[in-house]
């Protein structure tokens, strides 16, 4: 299956294995005109339309028993402009093609997210970001979109053209239309340093408006049952190159972070009573280390033990209260968490429903092992977050619906006024979007 979603015996089924659906048909188009065509005969069929990437999201914003449409034949690099400085490249274009393209091109995107397995349109439309003091998500780089509407029309947007199109159409779930290309803005090529050492829980709260203030782009991982992060610090740099040696990389990123980390999965999912322990040993396996690197080799990094994810943006200013709340709940819970805990910060952007629209953000993202049970873990922590107004990334667990969400989000009655426009017969409604966004 790789790392994409798999499509066996016509059902489709996510990355995390938790979402399956059995489309009435599926379709890869090659053109934006056989995309059309298929947007227009599934209306004619009265067939639901969803478009699906990687299959990287954990809800069911993808799913349909319409028509599914497949996009890896819409992939690769349309233009570079190096006036403008902007690259525009077809929707389902990997990420690490964009990235790698990019880079033999001499050019980079500002900030990215630490998977880049998704589609540009799928990490996108669902609000992907990384962490950063100044750079926002990768939807808040987006300088122009291409998507073919309900009625099988083609519409471009930017900030001059359709302005109230792309305030909310840079993260438009799926709602909108079928993005068919993406133009981005991109800079030189530049180097980043790496810093990663491990520090204590109440260090890093206590530090942490320095420790933000001070990095362009700061995250760390807290292990549940224990006192112990890991944090991470990336700043421009004027080099030298000095990677991560491949011995060392591969010690420390696939040995330690998928290989011994699975076969710890595997035992905690077996024994759970051995979880804390485990924690322990694992959060101070990793130590400090420090390198250079072009963008995408230090923001990314290979994912290869499933899990399932929730992950809720709060205020900036209530993260560390979030996270002493969700660290004293863990400890007289009973549960066994044996995955960190994964903490990043966006500023403020200008996108209706981006998690961190018109407010700087913090993310807090919890997780665990692919099959073992989450329900009590999630729902716990999601009680912590919406009682600082979290907003939920669209991609990942959480139970939030309409009524809840347009009360966290100031412009939620803008996106839907523009989906009731451009979409007024429901073409590309599914039961996540009829729970997210209302009837």
């Amino acid at each position: 299956m790789g790392t994409t979603a798999s499509a066996r015996n016509g059902t489709w089924r996510n990355w995390g294995g938790n979402v399956s659906a059995r489309p009435a048909r599926q379709v890869a188009p090659a053109s934006v005109e056989e995309l059309a065509a298929a947007v227009r005969r599934a209306a004619e069929d009265g067939l639901k339309v969803k478009a699906v990437g990687t299959g990287h999201s954990f809800t069911s914003i993808a799913a349909t028993d319409g028509v599914l449409i497949r996009p890896q034949l819409l992939t690769g690099i349309r233009g570079v402009d190096r006036d403008a400085m902007t690259v525009t490249v077809e929707a389902g274009t990997p990420l690490k093609r964009l990235n790698a393209a990019l880079a033999r091109e001499g050019l980079s995107l500002t900030n990215m997210g630490d998977i880049m397995e998704q589609t540009v349109s799928g990490a996108t439309s669902t609000g992907t970001h990384g962490t950063g003091r100044e750079s926002a998500s990768i939807a808040a780089q987006i300088k122009g979109l291409e998507l073919v509407t309900a009625d099988g029309s083609v519409l471009t947007c930017s900030e001059k053209e359709n302005p109230e199109v792309f305030a909310a159409a840079r993260i438009g779930l799926g709602a909108l239309g079928v993005v068919t290309a993406i133009t981005f803005a991109v800079e030189p090529l530049f180097l980043l340093t790496a810093r990663e050492e491990p520090m204590p829980f109440d260090r890093v709260l206590a530090e942490f408006d320095q420790l933000w203030a001070e990095n362009e782009h700061f995250e760390f991982y807290w292990f549940p049952h224990t006192g112990n992060t890991n944090t991470k610090r990336n700043n421009r740099s004027a080099g030298p190159e000095q990677p991560v040696g491949r011995l060392a990389g591969w010690f420390e990123d696939e040995f330690l972070s998928n290989g011994v980390f699975q076969v710890a999965q595997w035992v905690g999912r077996a024994a759970p009573a051995t979880i804390p322990s485990i924690a322990r040993i694992s959060s101070r396996a990793l130590s400090a280390r420090t390198y250079t690197d072009i963008p995408y080799k230090v923001y990314t990094s290979p994912r290869r033990v499933r899990f399932v994810e929730m992950e809720y943006a709060v205020p900036r200013a209530a993260l560390a209260d979030t996270l002493r709340e969700l660290k004293a709940m863990v400890d007289r819970s009973g549960l066994r968490v044996s995955f960190p805990v994964e903490v990043r910060t966006a500023p403020a952007d200008d996108i209706a429903l981006s998690t961190a629209s018109g407010r700087d953000s913090a993310y807090i993202a919890v997780h665990m092992y692919r099959g073992t049970p989450h329900h009590a873990y999630f729902t716990a922590a999601e009680r912590i977050f919406t009682a600082h107004e979290g907003r939920p990334h669209w991609g990942k667990l959480h139970t939030r619906d309409a009524e809840y969400l347009a009360g966290v989000y100031p412009r939620f009655g803008e996106f839907t006024a523009l989906r009731d426009r451009l979409d007024p017969e429901r073409l590309f409604q599914n039961d996540y979007l009829r729970r997210v966004l209302g009837a």
